[in-house]
């Protein structure tokens, strides 16, 4: 099962930063046990929506460079207040560092301009034909879906690979 945890891709500078909107509604399967008389947002969901935004900062600015991006660290993660159905979590991610293997990313994620989450997350991207040459078609087909995606959370804006809000 894949939870795509962002509706919207708001605001992207290459390099540098995206805003991201992760829309929370009663009608999401995982709030009727979490929880059942006060429905929220799990944690873990606000911190993949966080990683779900610093790969498409990393994809969006690297013009999708690698078929994978991934979380290899989570730091200092700070939960500060709940999400409920009818809310939007607004995430912002900033790219503070890294090198040819590894972005290095600070998150804050904010209800009504309340934060409920920060961190730091670290991103390793890659190719699967780095390893195995003959992995090199499913580089392609992955990055094709990825494409595919982008026009769906940017729809609307002004976003994309090639040009910024």
């Amino acid at each position: 099962m894949q939870f795509w945890l962002l509706d919207r891709i708001c605001s992207f500078e290459p390099g540098t930063e995206l805003t991201a909107v992760k829309n929370v509604s009663l009608a999401e399967e995982y709030l009727s046990d979490h929880f059942p008389e006060f429905p929220v947002l799990p944690g873990v969901f606000m911190l993949e929506a966080a990683t779900q935004a610093s790969a498409w900062l990393v994809r969006l600015t690297e013009n999708y460079a690698h078929s994978i991006v991934v979380l290899s660290e989570a730091r200092a993660i700070k939960y500060a207040s709940f999400v409920t159905p009818g809310h939007s979590l607004q995430i912002s991610v900033k790219q503070t560092g890294g090198d040819e293997r590894y972005v290095k990313i600070k998150f804050e994620g904010k209800v009504d301009g309340k934060l409920s989450v920060s961190g730091r997350l670290v991103l390793e991207r890659y190719n699967l034909a780095d390893a195995d040459a003959s992995q090199a078609a499913l580089d392609e087909r992955m990055i094709a879906h990825q494409r595919s995606t982008e026009s769906l959370l940017t729809r609307g804006t002004n976003v994309g690979a090639v040009g910024v809000s």
